[in-house]
């Protein structure tokens, strides 16, 4: 008996956004370009997630590397990782609330800053514009797990 794979309704109705990551993420080297990948990703047919769209532009073992643009109001709460983040802001202005020590710190960030966060932290991002915004996570062995 032949079994085929399992299929689920969605899967058969949403046909794949991008290259599939096996070979996306394939090779010993990797170029980006990141105005390219912007307009890619601005131009996408599906509607974004509150104000934002997203792409994963490289995965491989501890390491993940994330393109977001922002439409102006456009957010991303209650989000923490299990590792390092680093938070570039390639253009625009982006306000970032970071939880520490149960307070709430405010970063007011625009183009060519960095933020960088330790494992676990709460962070809420708001785009006080149209902005881009790199997200790399580097996972920590031990990390405590976002809740």
């Amino acid at each position: 008996m032949n079994a085929q794979p399992a299929t689920t309704k969605f899967a058969e109705t949403r046909a794949r956004l991008r290259e599939a990551p096996v070979t996306r993420f394939s090779g010993p080297q990797h170029v980006f370009d990141l105005l390219q990948l912007s307009a890619h990703l601005l131009n996408e047919t599906h509607p974004g997630t509150n104000g934002h769209r997203q792409m994963t532009i490289f995965h491989h073992e501890a390491a993940t590397t994330v393109l977001f643009a922002f439409e102006a109001g456009g957010q991303l709460h209650d989000h923490q990782a299990k590792g390092l983040i680093t938070i570039h802001i390639l253009d625009g202005a982006l306000t970032i609330e970071a939880q520490s020590e149960g307070a709430w710190q405010t970063h007011h960030l625009r183009a060519q800053q960095i933020l960088v966060l330790s494992p676990g932290v709460l962070h809420n991002v708001t785009a006080q514009e149209a902005s881009r915004m790199l997200l790399t996570v580097h996972l920590v062995k031990g990390a405590p797990t976002p809740q």
